[in-house]
């Protein structure tokens, strides 16, 4: 097998495609030959050691993939030789062969797209997680969904629209913009120029002077006070992640004065704690693939071999969707 290795935490000009040992499934575990990995923002700071998971090195980036089941270790019944899954997982996925807990492996209705379902996992079970069981959103709300054109963000979008929700999409650039309504988002907000003043105009303005229900946070930084001033009575602050780097404080008379609520999304955690329910989340998502209510939106699809490229791709903002790596393409 071949895979990108990390051996140093210095970033993802350090990685080096090495040829290494095929694996062989412990008990519990199974082999996948991997067909296609998505690029998550966790993978950009995995490789310098700047995420709250770090795995020791050296280790195969890499944390979400599909492919096919090649071989199963013993004790494992329910996954057979050939069969397609999906993976979301700590790490392995930029290579052509991953081990991995078959209790983690999710195996895939029939047409599930593998580059889909590479892209799948972690963005909708965030979003799903995030807007239905932590916010509890019902039909008729108003969600507003920051760094909308990523991929946690046009997942939010779909899900919400399949809910019955009404999305602001906010973004960086009107190329942005015009992408999201493409989703399904009924309204956008240009942002780029970081003027606080004027967002909150926006918002008032896109929500009739009421506030959005629900904010989806996964950018953090600068955004967060402004737009947490403009919520609605009794609104909900999904803190989902930090893609601008800082971490924001937040006054808190601020939930106090609006009755709101801050809430902390940490998908992992859930699907870790409540495996029941998340695997419920996932059948859900499914079945709203099949129906063609959420489909991943794939900004760019590059060989394995390609993975700087990839990165470089990530890290320019620039990203409609989600980035993915193929092998045998």
């Amino acid at each position: 097998m071949h895979a990108w290795l990390c051996e140093t935490l210095e970033g993802v000009d350090k990685l080096r495609w090495a040829e290494l040992p095929t694996p062989e499934p412990k008990a519990g575990e199974v082999r996948i030959a991997i067909k296609a990995a998505s690029l998550n923002f966790p993978d950009l700071l995995t490789v310098k050691g700047q995420y709250q998971f770090k795995p020791p090195l050296p280790f195969v980036p890499g944390s979400e993939f599909a492919g096919l089941v090649e071989a199963v270790g013993e004790g494992v019944t329910h996954l057979k030789p050939g069969q397609p899954v999906a993976c979301v997982g700590a790490s392995g996925g930029f290579g052509t062969h991953a081990c991995v807990s078959a209790a983690g492996v999710m195996p895939l209705p029939p047409g599930f797209d593998l580059v889909d379902a590479a892209a799948f996992g972690l963005t909708y079970g965030t979003s799903h997680h995030a807007l239905l069981d932590r916010a509890r959103m019902v039909a008729g709300e108003t969600l507003l969904v920051l760094g909308a054109a990523g991929g946690v963000g046009t997942a939010a979008i779909q899900i919400a629209k399949a809910a019955g929700a009404r999305v602001i999409a906010a973004v960086s650039s009107e190329t942005k913009a015009a992408f999201c309504t493409s989703l399904g988002a009924d309204a956008t907000i240009n942002y780029a120029d970081g003027d606080a003043a004027r967002l909150r105009e926006a918002i008032k303005a896109a929500t009739g002077g009421k506030g959005p229900d629900i904010v989806y946070d996964p950018v953090g930084g600068d955004l967060a006070e402004p737009v947490f001033r403009s919520i609605a009575w009794r609104g909900r602050y999904l803190v989902v992640g930090f893609t601008l780097g800082s971490i924001p404080s937040l006054p808190l008379n601020l939930p106090l004065l609006k009755g709101a609520s801050i809430v902390g999304v940490f998908w992992g955690e859930f699907v870790r704690r409540e495996p029941k329910a998340a695997a419920a989340t996932m059948a859900q998502l499914a079945q709203w693939y099949r129906e063609g209510k959420v489909k991943p939106a794939i900004d760019s699809r590059l060989p394995m071999r390609e993975v700087r490229a990839a990165y470089a791709r990530m890290g320019t903002r620039q990203v409609l969707g989600k980035v993915v790596l193929v092998n045998n393409e």
